[in-house]
């Protein structure tokens, strides 16, 4: 299929849904629409003085992974007209890269130490400051839809309903998802895991149930299905988020078709990694291994199979927005879509995430903004402020009209688009406490264009010139062109890591340590 065959077809997948039942989707051809017929909608009559605010999140998608941000290998239609109407920030940052820790700080708009979580561990029951409880308190009627990835699972922080995927992870006691249940009403006795792929496996497959039963379809309808009801005169905030592309490598095989025949980008290697690189029979190791050079062909592959699931998501993002369009709310929504953190797809010979590199760290941020609200850079802008999940939070409050806590390390990205030269930060925090490795130990600062790593582990230093090497393959930390910014990051990653105390900096002298995974402030920390 060309490139404007998909973007004229892939606004629908032709189901029509009504409360948990879907109908097949006739087969057609593949050159037509498949765009379901639609029927009137009562308008939302939501006031507009508190605009409708819709968080769209992915889970593991890399920053690179859109076509606006220049892949051209990836077909991401709808995401891409998205950055078009509104803003790419192209400087997107996870603070935290694994899953939970980076849905901390998006919930509640704080820095690692802050919120508490300095790598991969279980989210607090409960915070100061929680994103849908907030937004609540300001007159929005709640709702989250998809992988929130808390504890306890079932766990609200303020919505007043969600419905859940949580990819067949069960860390509650009988919890069974809402996608689950869904299920098993659909397709009675049938196995949700019948792909046969672990959800850190980076092996691929495509999905070998029918289309409609996919997480991805589930998450998006779901979303479409509350849009069209949504018939209160509270404004609206709703947070759906997508299972995927995180393993499994699963997508139906319509989508996999679209890149039958189309090369893919081979993994990047750069000149620091050589431990890694003694080639490794895919049979003879864990199929989630963090660390492993599988060869070319086998990366490729699964980065066909990962592009072919960020596209059928931005399939039903599409639906989405047009479900928007249709109740007369787009134009009074911001809308914002990020991911928790990346995916480094063999890079360097790592896989998965919690490491410092572009892959993993860097992430989509994208800012549709409400028609209403004066702007001073047009639609289309690329900014390349370092931006983080932590300012999705103090945006909102700002967009409804709360008041900002002081103490709130967030800042509202409305001052980037309606102030000429803004006041911003020089650099965004990056770290993550032992993953997978004992010397993965790290803290770390970024502005976009220079990256500065510390180990704490062992006190070994990399250096990144993102402008001249995207993609990392130099560590210039001990070229002499580079003297005065490592020193200059270097003291500022002391000063940023100072108020933990003389295990992580003493007299400004950077420290190497034992791993820490929850800082004093984690809420119930004594």
């Amino acid at each position: 299929m060309k490139r404007r065959s998909f973007i004229k077809s892939s606004i629908g997948l032709g189901l029509s849904w009504s409360g948990i039942q879907a109908d097949e989707r006739a087969e057609q051809p593949e050159n037509r629409s498949t765009v379901p017929e639609r029927h009137p909608l009562k308008p939302n009559p939501a006031p507009s003085d508190k605009p409708h605010i819709l968080l769209i999140m992915t889970d593991q998608q890399r920053g690179d992974a859109l076509g606006c941000m220049g892949n051209p290998y990836i077909i991401t239609p709808h995401l891409d007209q998205l950055a078009a109407e509104g803003t790419l920030f192209v400087c997107g940052y996870t603070s935290t890269p694994s899953s939970t820790p980076a849905r901390s700080g998006l919930l509640t708009g704080l820095s690692p130490w802050h919120h508490g979580m300095l790598g991969y561990g279980a989210v607090a029951p409960q915070y100061r400051y929680e994103m849908p409880q907030m937004l609540r308190d300001l007159g929005y009627y709640t709702f989250g839809i998809g992988k929130m990835h808390w504890n306890p699972q079932n766990s609200l922080h303020g919505f007043h309903q969600t419905l859940i995927d949580e990819s067949g992870r069960v860390e509650s006691k009988d919890f069974i998802s809402d996608y689950r249940k869904w299920f098993q009403l659909q397709a009675p006795g049938e196995n949700p895991d019948k792909t046969g792929i672990g959800w850190n496996d980076h092996g691929d497959r495509v999905y070998q149930l029918d289309e409609r039963l996919h997480p991805t379809t589930w998450t998006g309808q779901t979303a479409c299905e509350l849009i069209r009801h949504y018939d209160t005169p509270q404004p609206l905030f709703l947070k759906v988020s997508f299972a995927r592309p995180h393993s499994p490598y699963d997508p139906p095989q319509r989508y996999l078709d679209l890149y039958k025949g189309k090369e893919m980008p081979k993994p990047v290697h750069g000149d620091w990694c050589q431990q890694y690189a003694e080639r490794k029979n895919p049979e003879d190791m864990p199929s989630d291994a963090p660390f492993a050079n599988f060869g070319d062909e086998y990366a490729q592959n699964s980065l066909r199979h990962y592009y072919a699931n960020i596209t059928f998501i931005d399939d039903q993002i599409g639906q989405i927005i047009q479900c928007l369009k249709d109740k007369d709310m787009y134009d009074n929504t911001l809308i914002c879509f990020t991911a928790d953190h990346g995916d480094m797809m063999g890079d360097h010979y790592h896989w998965r995430k919690t490491y410092p590199y572009e892959g993993s760290t860097h992430i989509p941020y994208i800012v549709k903004w409400p028609t209403s609200m004066k702007r001073q850079i047009p639609d289309g802008s690329r900014l390349d402020y370092p931006v983080e999940l932590r300012d999705f939070l103090p945006t909102f409050l700002d967009i409804a009209g709360g008041k900002i806590p002081e103490d709130m390390d967030g800042r509202s990205l409305k001052t980037l688009v309606q102030t000429d030269h803004p006041a911003w930060r020089k650099y965004i925090d990056l770290e993550h406490a032992t993953c997978y490795s004992e010397e993965n130990y790290w803290c770390g600062l970024t502005d976009g264009k220079m990256k500065y790593v510390w180990n704490l582990h062992n006190g070994s230093e990399q250096l990144f010139d993102l402008q001249k090497d995207p993609q990392e393959l130099h560590n210039c930390v001990a070229d002499k062109a580079y003297i005065n910014i490592r020193q200059e990051m270097k003291t500022a990653l002391a000063e940023h890591l100072k108020e933990r105390g003389d295990s992580f900096v003493k007299d400004g002298v950077l420290q190497t340590r034992s791993n820490m995974l929850y800082s004093p402030n984690f809420p119930g920390k004594e």
